[in-house]
């Protein structure tokens, strides 16, 4: 191809069934990065959603490009620098837009790290005219990009199948016409719902740091910005694009069967801002289903609520009868029947997922995870039943009015279902394992939770170190957990607000020394973390509108406080 330059690592490209190239001439171009490594970022549904969604656009071409891995730093480009794109070798600075799909809060620091690479200013107010336009999307800056603001040119809020071709088509458009940059930015704020463009609007802060002001600067612009969801799901599929050996899932094709939940666990994001909850019709999935089996033989059924949809066990049955087999992604301990966990048996899956959250019925209750021990047992039982001999149990420390008993109920629970595993098992077969998964609860934007602090990391620290020494001698049961110490900063990064920035550019700046960092900005960070905020101030995402209020969050909140006190009365 005449101009093209050496392509990318082509070790990973000639994996890979999918992978889109064409010439650049006359094309729109567009770098979709995340910013994590390949193996990661390959893994990621809605990554390669926006990779189809581009690619599927007339006069628009986009490439991929991500974190280098360790040692690795070259391997897309001649050079330590600039970062460039996979499919063709181009650097970041060529493209027109460079898109990241941004997941999860502790990958904020690479996406500086991949900018400085790729030659392009962090701080959007420093771009020039010939610089790309960053752009921002994904569940974490759906909740609160703010964090992010200073380095963004834009983000985009909401579900993307509906939102990304009408913004392309106003870009295209703004393009075609010579528009410049800062009229183009506010021509898609006004034109586009679910835009946000921070610079905007300006924040004003009052005493004690908290803000007391949020306004456009420009009466055109709307005051709230609305999440964008999609109406009719069957409308689109929604599956994977690209496969390849190099991912966290390289057995199986990805496919979401749905979106949203309706449960309403109160420490949960996706049960509030994803509604309502939509399933995909078994015709609407068949072509994808057929596909996947084609490619791989394999189908990963995702979704916030799998285990909820109505016709579940009839696409499980239909693979099984096709030849192949599934795995799927969340199980409801309530929904778990003893025919699908005999379909999961049939499917060859070995370990399945149990998520109970808390050991006590008080904390559960706490947290509205609607359901009870005997459930919990039940479920366990089926599936050992049917000869799964592996469970993975998830729970969190940490969580809101959380007590030493409530961290014995972890260690108890634990061992009634080890105990009766065995027991159920006894003269067929040997119950193997439990591996217990120990996560800090933290607390999120659009959650009932989001006015409650982070717990203490020394506490947490001690409380999973706490269930790891009462397990100990349990030799069927492995405890593992994350670090306390990046719950923190996943929590900063979850709740603040455009002063964060600041931390992460010092962050940048230190090589990713965060104690360093904090020490030097005069910003505190405690301030996000560990205060309880007032349910009357207005918190960093308050402009945006989730679809969901803040008086029923509120309310959520304070029914939470109410089971906690009539657990204690004993009401």
């Amino acid at each position: 191809m005449a101009g093209r330059r050496k392509q990318g690592k082509p070790s990973l490209l000639s994996k890979e069934e999918g992978c889109v190239t064409a010439p650049w001439r006359e094309r729109i171009r567009i770098a979709l990065a995340y910013p994590n490594r390949y193996r990661t970022g390959m893994s990621n549904l809605g990554f390669q959603t926006l990779y189809a969604l581009f690619n599927g656009t007339p006069s628009f071409l986009c490439e991929r490009v991500f974190l280098p891995d360790p040692g690795d730093e070259g391997a897309f480009s001649p050079g330590p620098t600039p970062l460039s794109s996979l499919e063709s070798g181009r650097p970041l600075g060529d493209f027109d837009i460079v898109a990241f799909s941004v997941s999860f809060e502790n990958d904020y620091p690479n996406i500086l790290k991949m900018l400085e690479r790729g030659r392009i200013p962090l701080l959007a107010a420093a771009r020039g005219e010939r610089a790309p336009l960053v752009l921002g999307g994904g569940i974490s800056v759906m909740l609160n990009p703010e964090p992010l603001a200073p380095f963004f040119d834009l983000f985009l809020l909401g579900e993307a199948e509906e939102m990304v071709p009408e913004f392309l088509e106003r870009y295209r458009a703004l393009h075609a016409a010579g528009s410049p940059r800062g009229s183009m930015l506010a021509e898609i704020q006004r034109g586009i719902e679910g835009a946000y463009v921070p610079e905007c609007y300006r924040v004003g802060y009052g005493a004690g740091q908290r803000i007391d002001s949020f306004q456009p600067v420009d009466p055109s612009f709307p005051s709230r910005i609305r999440v964008r969801h999609v109406g009719e799901i069957d409308a689109f599929r929604t599956h994977q694009v690209v496969t390849t050996p190099e991912t966290e899932f390289a057995d199986m094709f990805l496919v979401e069967v749905s979106r949203g939940c309706y449960r309403g666990c109160r420490f949960c994001p996706a049960g509030f801002v994803y509604r309502p909850a939509r399933f995909r019709t078994p015709e609407a999935l068949s072509a994808s289903l057929e596909e996947g089996l084609r490619r791989k033989g394999r189908v990963g059924l995702l979704g916030t609520a799998v285990s909820d949809h109505p016709q579940l066990a009839e696409m499980c049955r239909k693979t099984l009868e096709a030849g192949g087999t599934f795995s799927i992604g969340s199980l409801r301990i309530d929904r778990m029947s003893c025919e699908l966990a005999g379909l999961l048996a049939d499917s060859g899956v070995e370990m399945v997922s149990l998520a109970p959250e808390a050991g006590s019925q008080r904390l559960r209750d706490v947290i509205r995870k609607g359901v009870t021990e005997e459930q919990i047992l039940r479920a366990a039982e089926r599936l050992i039943e049917k000869g799964i001999v592996n469970l993975r149990l998830y729970f969190m420390v940490g969580l809101p009015t959380e007590e030493e008993e409530d961290v014995d109920s972890i260690v108890e629970l634990t061992r009634r279902i080890g105990h009766h595993a065995v027991k159920t098992t006894k003269g067929t077969r040997r119950f193997r394992r439990i591996t217990l998964s120990v996560n800090q609860f933290i607390p999120k934007p659009a959650t009932p939770f989001q006015w409650l602090p982070l717990a203490d990391a020394a506490l947490v620290r001690r409380r999973i170190q706490k269930i790891k020494r009462a397990l100990g001698k349990e030799r069927s049961v492995s405890v593992i957990h994350d670090l306390p110490k990046w719950n923190y900063v996943q929590a900063l990064l979850s709740l603040g607000d455009r002063r964060a920035g600041e931390i992460l550019l010092a962050v940048h700046a230190n090589g990713g020394n965060w104690p360093q960092a904090l020490k030097q900005v005069n910003v505190n960070a405690d301030f996000y973390v560990y205060r309880e905020k007032n349910p009357a101030e207005f918190l960093p995402w308050d402009f945006i509108d989730h679809g969901v209020s803040r008086e029923h969050l509120l309310e959520e909140c304070r029914r939470a406080m109410e089971a906690a006190k009539g657990w204690k009365s004993g009401s």
